[in-house]
């Protein structure tokens, strides 16, 4: 199946838009619905750890990228998005801080 973010041929992995970390966390509760908490996309492995390499604070990727959209909105994550489409060759990439 084809990565939402990416757009490869790529086995997928499930990201909880809100991680797992944040879900006892009063804010999150407060500000979430449970059914929001357990949303998540299918992505491919590479973009995946993208978005933990980019965004590594896991209350700031709960807080504010939280959609597909937001996290787009992400400059450095957008820019690695956007490379990393044009790459055909199979394997893994390493994501570069």
């Amino acid at each position: 199946m084809n990565c939402p973010m990416c757009d490869r041929d790529r086995d997928l992995t499930f990201h909880h838009l809100i991680p797992q970390t944040c879900h006892k966390n009063k804010w999150f509760k407060k500000n979430f619905t449970r059914e929001e908490m357990h949303a998540g996309i299918d992505i491919c492995r590479d973009c995946h750890s993208a978005i933990h390499k980019y965004i590594p604070n896991e209350k700031k990727l709960g807080r504010d990228y939280n959609t597909i959209e937001k996290l787009m909105a992400h400059t450095a994550l957008a820019k690695y998005v956007e490379w990393l489409s044009k790459q055909r060759r199979q394997g893994r990439f390493k994501v570069r801080v």
